[in-house]
């Protein structure tokens, strides 16, 4: 959001002086309404005569500070924020190997340590826990902020395709960061692990002829897309869009890189989720998110299943493949673009402010606890490594 001249105007009302044009009516007009609520701690809705002051008991007559009220706010969202990346992290460091410890307790065919993310035991046990911890781990800290932010649905979703072309433009895009990011690490762990898992059992036999890998393979792609960026895009991303559309996008992706908890799908996990994001916003739906990610998961999915092939052109085929998805993606988006020349772009949104990018940076991971959470991806990630 563009908020006009803070600095030369007598009269300051961040409400009022956004430029809400790079969204649908529907919308501005519910966001609005969320910010201009007095009784909502995580609303910024400062506003000032810059010829007045307030005054103060035992302190006279003070000038409201628009800085001072901009951090205070971005504190209290991200305080928010914090408690659910740890309520994630809880949920799927602590809470899913105890479930899975009671479990076997009970002579359920089911097995984990706490040094290792991996499950041991059958193939049913394994992917109904898989599902039931992907689901809590989101849903729980979800659930949270939506309690904590009461932000309307009109404003904690967009769904409303604002412009078509954005959508594809994102899409093309989401399939070449795919390409860049898997060289470093061609497939992730857990879709490695569980295609490992189900080709052991049956040497003679194609994972895709094993009914639980097929229903958890759909699950992951589909359902834990759909909840993950409706949480990741949602309330929080609303919240943070107060003080700029790129504060918002780097915020949220710094948040999925860091819960995946591993150094070599950080990189992926932050791009892709910086895509979704810009994808949404200039298309102005959802939608568009949730079909970066899916491009993304069927991608590395696929790439999980050329390796299942140990021949000697293996290489030679997976590498052409990566090749051709940045070809198809680059030459799609250039050609959008080529379309796109005279026309105006959808631009996101700028936010002038007292604080630069970087110090209102410096306040979100300064707010508790999400420091302390930082540093414990961080330490799981490393762990990751030692293991």
């Amino acid at each position: 959001m563009k908020l006009s001249d803070t600095s030369d105007n007598i009269v300051i009302d961040v409400v009022e002086q956004f430029d809400y044009s790079t969204q649908n009516e529907s919308y501005n007009e519910s966001f609005i309404s969320w910010r201009k609520k007095i009784d909502n701690p995580y609303a910024f809705n400062f506003s000032r005569n810059r010829k007045e002051s307030v005054f103060v008991e035992g302190k006279g007559f003070e000038t409201r500070s628009f800085s001072d009220a901009e951090q205070t706010c971005i504190g209290k969202i991200l305080n928010v924020a914090g408690i659910a990346m740890f309520i994630w992290i809880v949920a799927d460091n602590i809470i899913s190997r105890l479930a899975v410890a009671i479990f076997d307790l009970f002579g359920f065919n089911i097995h984990t340590s706490f040094i290792s993310k991996a499950y041991y035991g059958g193939k049913t046990e394994i992917v109904t826990a898989l599902i039931l911890i992907s689901v809590i781990k989101i849903w729980l800290p979800a659930h949270y902020v939506h309690q904590k932010l009461k932000m309307p649905r009109r404003v904690e979703f967009m769904t409303t395709l604002n412009h078509a072309p954005d959508m594809f433009g994102a899409i093309f895009m989401a399939l070449s960061v795919s390409a860049i990011t898997s060289l470093p690490s061609i497939y992730t762990n857990r879709m490695r692990e569980v295609f490992d898992y189900f080709r052991s059992i049956n040497a003679d036999s194609s994972v895709w002829d094993q009914e639980q890998f097929v229903i958890y393979t759909i699950f992951d792609i589909l359902v834990v897309t759909v909840i993950s960026e409706l949480f990741f895009r949602g309330a929080i991303f609303a919240a943070l869009r107060q003080f700029g559309d790129t504060f918002a996008i780097i915020i949220t992706s710094l948040m999925s890189g860091l819960l995946v908890q591993d150094f070599l799908e950080m990189p992926a996990a932050i791009m892709i989720s910086a895509v979704a994001s810009i994808g949404m916003l200039r298309s102005g739906s959802v939608f568009t998110a949730i079909f970066v990610q899916t491009i993304f998961k069927m991608y590395r999915l696929a790439l999980v299943l050329a390796d299942a092939d140990s021949n000697d052109s293996l290489h030679l085929r997976r590498n052409s493949f990566i090749l051709l998805v940045f070809i198809v993606g680059a030459t799609g988006a250039s050609i959008l673009h080529l379309f796109r020349r005279n026309q105006e772009l959808h631009r996101i949104a700028e936010y002038n402010s007292e604080l630069t990018l970087r110090q209102r940076m410096i306040v979100a991971f300064k707010a508790f606890p999400v420091s302390a959470v930082v540093c414990f991806c961080i330490l799981a990630a490393a762990i990751q490594i030692i293991l």
